[in-house]
């Protein structure tokens, strides 16, 4: 196997001199970092699913090099694709945590939201850095990187064609047309909803592009999954506590409102939404005692490699990395500022012992990270079951501190916010310098343009995450935020306890329920933790693609090139749905409203069936783009 590592040929050979790390791809880089980091904010927040920045990164990095500065550099490419990537990872950081403490009705600045994420991310990186050369160059084909070697085909393959990057535009295009008649002008309904009264529950779309786009890049399976939930809680759940408590004289904890005067959505959000946190808590519980073997023998693998014999040729640019001296001033850095430093306005230091937690505790499950990515990729990396376990820790040494309950969720919050995005960015580092190797390029330089763009889209995330706010509230139907959601409950419930244990329990039964019978509980809970317009709107998009690999059944190579063009138009079509809602965002927040421009046209907002057929007619769009003209790999080969 050692022989077969040190015969390994990067794609471009280390004598081939090519520029990497220039002003043009870092600062691309940086622009991608900070449109994917923005746009899965909003799609995070707004559904709890984040997509993958690596793959179009690559298309869009490729082709804004070629087009517009005559470039021809894969190693730029890839440059653009690591930097963009660490826009995503950040993003699904922030989004499982920070979110809670502005719920609770407390301030959050951008720049607080900013340094957190600097600081955790900045450790996510570097606590990498000792041990890429053994994960990603000693356990070459041992730990696979699944989803770096698809980028690695997408940079090779984009290298030679420049019609995926046309793909990604025209998604980008639509996407952002279509968000900005819908919910700018208003022309229609971004919400058909249909009111069932004999059943006391309610059904309907959230007719934006971007879920569309989300169902199809997850497929039937994870859609089908989510909408299990959905119609368990919405035609189960939802009937049966209207039927219940419909004679119910008074107002039924945590509720404040009779039951019999509550619409679907106010018992949605009222009760369904902590049995569905229960049910999320239990998975990621089960999804982290499952991991556990693999969790400590990744990190002992991991902790080897420290150990290890290295290769040779050191000089050559793909074993060049960041000074471990640099590790060592980072980590003892972050330290020092999360222990003396308050992180925001009004709220507290959160002391040393807490700050080494924080330190631990993004070593050992960054450490983990890294090496589950190898294992199956980032997207199926356990972070939130990581990031619950340190939050119960930390939550639990700071409440027998005796520290007021108030300040203590708060606190409890920021560091296992640090934790989480720590960990989610030392995955998405590691997948990223997976495909460096791959195609040979220079670790060194692609770790410290990852620090560039991280500091410069944390203050764009940031800043999308207030605007969000603003606009439409954390924790509403419009931006539920579900993760931040579970943790605000769990930091709650360990602080105070003021939570209604009955509901979140149910959940947590039938999440271990749904896995004696052997399905994936995630999905499932995250179907009734949301509103099942999500739900059915992401099935919707799955479906297309199931039209789309029915329709290349009989041949599997044609059927491969179809999905991924449509994965990237997909993720156009998500992307350009989220640059336009946040500009809405922007819009909203300076009290201007553009759908006054759009009754002078003759909005038809509150027809639902008319909203529903134009959300069809998008689905339908997409399936005539992807089943025509030639897939991808015919487009990429040529």
């Amino acid at each position: 196997m050692n022989e077969k590592k040190k015969q390994f040929k990067p794609f471009i050979s280390m004598d081939t001199v090519m520029s990497e790390a220039t002003t043009v791809s870092v600062g691309l880089g940086i622009l991608f970092a900070v449109i994917f980091a923005a746009s899965n904010v909003y799609l995070g927040l707004k559904t709890g699913i984040t997509i993958a920045a690596a793959i179009p990164a690559a298309i869009l990095g490729t082709g804004v090099l070629k087009a517009v500065f005559k470039k021809n550099s894969i190693l730029e490419a890839n440059l653009v694709a690591s930097v963009a990537a660490v826009g995503e990872s950040l993003a699904g950081g922030i989004i499982f945590t920070l979110p809670a403490i502005i719920i609770w009705g407390h301030d959050l600045s951008m720049l607080s939201i900013a340094i957190i994420t600097i600081l955790g991310g900045l450790i996510g990186i570097l606590f990498v850095v000792p041990f890429r050369e053994y994960l990603i160059v000693e356990e070459h084909g041992i730990l696979l990187f699944p989803e770096s070697v698809a980028a690695y085909e997408i940079l090779v393959n984009a290298n030679k064609g420049g019609e995926g990057f046309k793909t990604v535009l025209k998604g980008l295009g639509m996407g952002g047309i279509f968000k900005f008649l819908s919910g700018g002008l208003g022309l229609w309904s971004e919400g058909p909803t249909w009111v069932i009264a004999k059943l006391g529950t309610a059904f309907g779309f959230n007719a934006v592009a971007s879920l569309l786009g989300v169902g199809f890049i997850v497929g039937t399976g994870v859609a089908i999954l989510m909408f299990s939930g959905a119609l368990l809680a919405w035609f189960g759940f939802i009937p049966l506590i209207k039927f219940i408590g419909a004679g119910a004289s008074s107002p039924i904890f945590p509720a404040t409102k009779l039951i019999s005067e509550m619409s679907a959505i106010e018992i949605w959000s009222n009760y369904i939404r902590y049995i569905g946190a229960g049910g999320v808590a239990a998975g990621g519980f089960i999804s982290l005692a499952k991991s556990a073997p693999a969790i400590i023998g990744s990190f002992k693998e991991a902790i080897k490699g420290l150990k290890a014999e290295k290769t040779t040729h050191k000089m050559e640019r793909q074993h060049i990395d960041t000074p471990l001296t640099y590790v060592g001033a980072g980590a003892i850095g972050v330290f020092l500022i999360v222990w003396l430093l308050p992180l925001s306005t009004g709220i507290p230091k959160v002391g040393m012992i807490v700050s080494f937690l924080v330190i631990f505790f993004s070593f050992f499950f960054g450490v983990v990270s890294a090496r589950m990515t190898g294992i199956m990729g980032a997207s199926n990396n356990p972070v939130s079951g990581m990031t619950i376990a340190s939050l119960l820790v930390i939550a639990s040494v700071i409440k027998l501190s005796g520290v007021d309950p108030e300040l203590g969720k708060i606190m409890a919050i920021i560091s296992a916010g640090l934790v989480c995005i720590a960990i989610a960015t030392s995955g998405g580092v590691a997948q990223s310098l997976k495909h460096t190797y791959l195609v040979g390029g220079t670790p060194k330089k692609i770790e410290w343009a990852m620090f560039a763009g991280l500091i410069v889209s944390a203050f764009a995330a940031g800043g999308v995450v207030l605007m969000l706010h603003k606009a439409f509230g954390l924790g509403s139907v419009d931006v539920p935020a579900p993760q931040a959601g579970l943790m605000r409950m769990l930091s709650e419930g360990v602080m105070t306890g003021d939570i209604p244990w009955t509901l979140v329990i149910i959940g947590i039964v039938i999440g271990i329920i749904i896995n004696f019978l052997g399905l994936p509980i995630l999905p499932i809970a995250l179907g009734l933790y949301l509103p099942i317009h999500l739900s059915s709107a992401i099935l919707t998009g799955a479906l297309v693609r199931s039209f789309v690999e029915k329709k290349f059944l009989s041949n599997v190579k044609e059927q491969k090139g179809r999905i991924e063009k449509g994965i990237l138009l997909c993720s156009g079509l998500v992307a350009g749905d989220a640059l336009i809602g946040i500009l809405l965002a922007v819009f909203i927040t300076l009290g201007k409203d553009l759908s006054v421009f759009g009754a002078k046209f003759g909005a038809i907002t509150t027809n639902s069936t008319v909203g529903f057929i134009i959300f069809i007619a998008l689905a339908t769009w997409i399936y005539t783009q992807v089943i025509s003209g030639k897939g991808s790999n015919e487009e990429l080969s040529e």
